[in-house]
């Protein structure tokens, strides 16, 4: 642990993960509304067979419906990994003054930010800070070997200068 700041407890991840969770279902949409356009695209030009449904024809191909959810996926991941390789903080950390960190107070790499991504299993990772009163860390931050601290105002701002 750094010690410069503490660890953030869960309901300041909590309220974090919902600002931020707005955000990725709004961008999520979008890519869902994209992916939608160009499938109708393909139709179109004769790339796939017309069909009266397109909706359903992206529910019933393997293909297609693997290539929407791998698409949703890579939005969470690189929205959650760009922020947090930038700064160490997405908009709702940096609303709630959280920031992710390695266990030696710098920022984490894109590997790390993957397999945050990934072990938090949509927030529910977040629990065991619960139950962790010693160490305050979720699953994701034991996997990651990170940890999110609570910021003072002072240095919250000053990451957010930074920024410019």
């Amino acid at each position: 642990m750094s010690g410069e700041f503490p660890r953030a407890g869960f309901l300041r991840r909590f309220a974090s993960l919902i600002y931020d969770y707005l955000v990725v279902i709004s961008l999520s949409m979008l890519t869902a509304i994209l992916y939608f356009a160009i499938i109708q695209i393909f139709i179109v030009m004769g790339v796939i067979a017309p069909t009266e449904d397109p909706a359903a024809l992206i529910q019933e191909s393997p293909l297609l419906y693997g290539i929407r959810s791998a698409l949703l996926i890579a939005v969470n991941v690189l929205f959650f990994g760009y922020f947090w390789t930038k700064s160490g903080q997405t908009i709702g950390m940096r609303a709630w003054r959280l920031k992710v960190q390695t266990l030696e107070g710098q920022l984490i790499s894109w590997p790390q930010a993957i397999i945050r991504c990934i072990s938090a299993l949509l927030g529910i990772g977040n629990l065991l800070v619960l139950v962790d009163f010693k160490n305050k860390k979720a699953l994701q931050d034991y996997i990651a070997n990170t940890e999110m601290v609570a910021l003072s105002k002072e240095e919250n701002k000053r990451i957010y200068r930074e920024l410019d």
